[in-house]
């Protein structure tokens, strides 16, 4: 996912926030990571902890693969996902 992607899909969360919660924090959590992924890679490469590196590959990967997951839900019909309109 791209950064505008990211921003719209938090912007449309932020709208619609009071209908979808659990979303919000959901997303919320998707986002934290990721940053926190961007994060370790340094401390990570300072501190020779170069085990740890694939973590913070699959924390960069998570807001693309947790987008796919609730598409997938989405069209399948298990799942409800309104904010798949703001990608």
């Amino acid at each position: 996912m791209t950064l505008t992607q990211l921003a719209q899909v938090k912007c449309w969360l932020r709208l619609h926030g009071r209908q979808h919660p659990v979303e919000l924090y959901a997303w919320d959590l998707v986002l934290m990571s990721w940053v926190l992924g961007w994060i370790g890679v340094p401390a990570l490469l300072l501190l020779h902890a170069f085990m740890l590196l694939p973590l913070c590959l699959a924390s960069f990967l998570l807001p693309s693969a947790y987008a796919a997951w609730r598409s997938r839900l989405h069209r399948r019909g298990r799942l409800r996902c309104d904010w798949l309109t703001a990608l």
